[in-house]
């Protein structure tokens, strides 16, 4: 049986149907490449130009007037090398918290069978459903005052760290990673006498890296883009995040300093993304082993 597709092959054979393929193909590329790529050149060229040129009206396409030293004095004005191992040493700590605890919860849901195991999951799925502003107030009162423990966490990575421990939506992907991996293989495991903590470690892990770095990634880029939760745990100018501290900065910076700045705080993200966008499918998609 043939697929069905909106020209047919016979159409598509006709040199007037392929010359409508490729205009059609070319003008849709061409469209999603000015819409995804429009606003990351006009913030890169951004960072070049003067103050004057940067506001005027209507914007120039090229820089006129090409200043290079804008990138240089925001590194320097806005201190982004401080800013920037904070977001590291924050973005990294909440990663291997989230590798140890959510594929251990994610484990246990899908291998070891608790008890009330899928209610368990539900209610953890069903907190995506909650803004994420409605939980501000609560996490900022815990973080305050840590029940039991009676501590103050700001100013420390654990006001950072504790609430993205717990991310359902990472838990539920490993989770449907970990059901597809063939029972036979951890049976066979079993049968040889490894525990279920030598299972998960010698055979479960390796076998899940790909989802593992998309988890990774995932991580990664929720602390690095956060705003508002950083701005309130973190009052102090020396352990902001790189967007707080741009933020607390910016009063009395030119634009164009500004908008460098802003560029710079997007590479790292963004060269993340273009590094690892296969590995991203590629774990999103995954099915487990095919036997």
């Amino acid at each position: 049986m043939s697929t069905r597709t909106l020209i047919s092959p016979a159409q598509l054979a006709r040199p007037r149907g392929k010359i409508l393929y490729w205009v059609t193909f070319g003008g849709v590329v061409t469209l999603f490449t000015v819409v995804f790529l429009g606003p990351m050149y006009w913030m890169v060229s951004s960072g070049f130009k003067d103050t004057q040129e940067v506001v005027r009206t209507p914007p120039t396409l090229v820089p006129e007037s090409f200043e290079p030293d804008n990138y240089a004095q925001a590194w320097n004005v806005m201190d982004l090398a401080g800013l920037l191992g904070n977001t590291l040493y924050y973005a990294f700590g909440a990663l291997a918290f989230q590798l140890v605890l959510d594929v251990a919860a994610a484990y246990s849901l899908s291998r070891l069978r608790p008890v009330f195991g899928k209610a368990i999951l539900g209610m953890m799925l069903a907190t995506l459903m909650i803004p994420a502003t409605v939980l501000v107030v609560p996490q900022y009162l815990t973080v305050l005052d840590v029940p039991v423990f009676e501590r103050n966490l700001l100013n420390t990575p654990w006001a950072i760290w504790l609430p993205s421990v717990t991310n359902a939506f990472n838990i539920f992907l490993l989770k449907r990673f970990f059901d597809s991996i063939p029972k036979e293989l951890l049976d066979a495991a079993s049968m040889d006498g490894a525990s279920p903590m030598r299972t998960l470690r010698s055979i479960v892990l390796p076998i899940s890296r790909p989802i593992l770095g998309v988890v990774s990634i995932f991580a990664i880029v929720g602390v690095w883009k956060d705003f508002l939760w950083p701005m309130l745990t973190l009052p102090d100018p020396a352990k902001q995040t790189l967007n707080v501290g741009i933020y607390s900065l910016s009063n009395g910076v030119p634009v164009n300093v500004l908008i460098a700045a802003l560029t710079m705080a997007s590479l790292p993200t963004l060269i993340i993304f273009l590094i690892f966008q296969r590995n991203i499918m590629s774990g999103l998609t995954a099915g487990g082993l095919k036997g």
